[in-house]
């Protein structure tokens, strides 16, 4: 029997998409859920966790206690396990064939006969797998939706439904791949400005309507309103404008990242033999790095394309370099590349079939990065400061590159058709010259905004104060662990009135029915009013319930007597200027607490600093005005009446004059 203790624990489990990126990412955040107290068991399917056991050792899956793996069948026939599966068939079979056995497993550790773990509290589902999501369903349990990709990549995938309909894609016949239609501006996504067809994800260039790809964008984007929160692996800075844009789309939308840096300030080792490379790391390439100059070498990961084109490229460049060939790529090739480039090469290059990529991208000797730009690949290559040479390949790997060279500065795109002229041409202008040491500044301010991100920097208060391997994202992590520990039928609403008594009696009677359908309230007043409502109703009168609770915020005014209403036109004065400040206290302090985290704030419709704390903050607010209908409007048209001429009152006799009788004829549903 589950003791009490581990039956209050937390459990998330993990579904990534069955790709060495998607898995790689969602490792990585599980290890900090972990370390924030969660049991965490992470799903693999039964081919890749075949494949990491022959990468990693037959002990490499045990696990620990409360860190668990676990495998499901992805209904695919068998394949080789040094190749990746076939993308497409992956999509499919992730359609048609993991929901049952992941609804099994799902049943298997929620049934204390057969588990040693805790009841399932939550699931951290890849974002493209949106199976997980009917299973949440079927169990009732929260799931929040972890999108490996950049936001701006999400953002663009959830406009394809958009391009379909405005028959953008797919497009019409495959000329319009090379007649300049590409080259469109989408001028209304928001959050991206100056986009082409050709930045986003390259999935709408199929002419196809049924085209796999496509179809599973549009499910999985679509579907990611579902979630009880959305995640991305990113941070703030990065993609300011798209994640400005995503917030309101969202109820729920945290950044993490750089997730590397997060966990590079754990100082506990226990996790520290968990990994995913589903090929085996040759860590000699370490040691060939070590015997370069700072900033000589060039990393290369690109894949069998163009690879004989890359590889005289990188030999004419003259420059040291690493490279990555799976042996997938080389599998039947047993020449592949020409015998004069390894003759050129044999001095200056190290290839081997896979490495520890982030302990590379951070070695002194690393001076670019020759990469397809995947998210995770373009996030260590930021949080390491090291500029990229892009050559896109599919997917969301167009908006990285687009992002990483126009947006950011750090990086240069190598053309579609791939020339050796142009490859040596490029790896020269990354390596050396005017341009190469702008880029590597330009890195390198990104690295230290990601450390600052993070909390690896001492310019971080944070990291400072407080003791945490996630510093600068302690709350939300706190806010994500709490949100996936606590059901989703919870929510948590913080109503603020106007300090005045019609306006409180009437929000507090809106509580209670809230309250009554299952929220968590926290209802506040201000300091003053907190204690006329202690003198009037006796001094256990705001204890509340376990679930709805009372606070109180300053006005800062001018202590009055507390038998008499103050001045409205001074309480509104202090609304504007004074209450802002410690309202937002109160929002960090309720987040930061054991209690659940805010969900929505259910504000005075006269009280419009709590749409700024709502904005701050990034949480739903629902205004309620508790006055009439016909008075909102006639507040309304104050701004048009004063436009007209119609007020203020010219002089004081106007009020008496019969001025007042006058007919306004032209507001909406107020008749004479």
């Amino acid at each position: 029997m589950i003791s009490n203790i581990l039956a209050d624990k937390p459990h998330a489990v993990f579904i990534p998409f069955a790709a060495q990126s998607h898995i790689k990412t969602m490792l990585k955040l599980a290890k900090l859920l972990h370390y924030k107290g969660f049991h965490i068991t992470f799903v693999n399917t039964e081919f890749n966790h075949q494949r990491l056991l022959k990468s990693r050792g037959p002990d490499a899956m045990n696990g620990f206690p409360d860190f668990q793996f676990e495998s499901i069948p992805d209904g695919l026939p068998p394949s080789n396990e040094n190749a990746t599966q076939d993308v497409a068939a992956l999509c499919e079979a992730t359609m048609k064939n993991l929901l049952a056995p992941f609804n099994e497993l799902l049943d298997k550790l929620n049934d204390s006969a057969s588990s040693n773990a805790p009841p399932v509290t939550c699931i951290v589902s890849d974002g493209f797998m949106p199976i997980a999501i009917d299973a949440a369903e079927m169990h009732q349990i929260p799931i929040a939706l972890f999108f490996t990709i950049s936001a701006c990549s999400f953002m663009g995938y959830k406009h394809f439904e958009a391009l379909q309909e405005k028959g953008l894609a797919p497009l019409k016949d495959e000329s319009y791949l090379t007649n300049g239609y590409l080259d469109k501006v989408v001028d209304w996504i928001p959050g991206m400005r100056d986009i082409r067809l050709r930045d986003l994800p390259s999935f709408i260039r199929t002419t196809d309507p049924d085209d796999i790809f496509f179809k599973y964008s549009v499910e999985c984007a679509g579907r990611a309103s579902e979630g009880s929160a959305l995640i991305f692996h990113t941070f703030d800075v990065l993609e300011q404008e798209v994640l400005n844009a995503l917030y309101p789309m969202f109820p729920r939308v945290y950044t993490i990242g750089p997730l590397q840096l997060l966990l590079n300030q754990k100082q506990e080792a226990d996790l520290s033999s968990v990994g995913c490379n589903l090929w085996k790391e040759e860590v000699e390439c370490l040691h060939w790095l070590d015997s370069h100059k700072p900033r000589s070498v060039i990393y290369v990961n690109v894949t069998k394309e163009q690879l004989v084109e890359f590889g005289m490229g990188l030999a004419e460049s003259g420059h040291p370099f690493l490279w990555i060939i799976r042996p997938d790529i080389l599998a039947g090739d047993s020449a592949i590349l020409p015998p004069e480039f390894t003759e050129e090469t044999k001095e200056r290059s190290f290839i081997c079939s896979w490495c520890p990529q982030e302990e590379v991208l951070n070695h002194p000797s690393i001076g670019g990065f020759l990469t397809h730009s995947g998210w995770g690949s373009t996030m260590e290559s930021i949080s390491s400061g090291v500029p990229m040479l892009c050559w896109p390949f599919c997917g969301d790997q167009q908006t990285n590159c687009r992002y990483t060279c126009s947006e950011w500065g750090i990086g240069m795109e190598i053309d579609n058709n791939v020339k050796r002229e142009n490859v040596k041409k490029l790896v020269t202008k990354l390596m050396e010259g005017e341009k190469s040491e702008k880029m590597k500044k330009k890195a390198m301010e990104w690295r230290k905004l990601a450390e600052v991100a993070s909390g690896a920097s001492a310019d971080n208060p944070r990291a400072v104060c407080i003791p945490s391997p996630a510093q600068s994202h302690i709350k939300p992590m706190l806010k994500l662990s709490r949100l996936l520990h606590y059901k989703a039928d919870k929510p948590h609403a913080v109503f603020i009135p106007v300090a005045a008594q019609g306006h409180i009696k009437t929000m507090l009677k809106l509580a209670k029915l809230l309250h009554y359908k299952g929220f968590h309230i926290t209802f506040v007043n201000t300091e003053f009013n907190h204690r006329r409502l202690l003198k009037s109703r006796g001094p256990d009168a705001m204890n509340g319930l376990p679930d709805f609770r009372f606070e109180s915020i300053p006005d800062g005014l001018l202590p009055s007597n507390e038998n008499a209403t103050q001045d409205v036109a001074a309480l509104c004065e202090a609304a504007m200027k004074n209450l802002l400040a410690p309202f937002n206290e109160l929002l960090d302090k309720l987040n930061d607490s054991n209690a659940l985290p805010v969900t929505c704030i259910v504000s005075d419709g006269f009280m419009p600093v709590a749409i700024d704390a709502a904005e701050m903050h990034r949480i739903p607010i629902a205004l309620f005005f508790t006055i009439s209908a016909c008075s909102f409007m006639g507040f309304k048209q104050f701004q048009g009446a004063q436009e007209k001429g119609l007020t203020l009152a010219k002089d004081e006799s106007f009020l008496t004059n019969g001025y007042l009788d006058k007919v306004v004829d032209w507001i909406p549903g107020m008749k004479i």
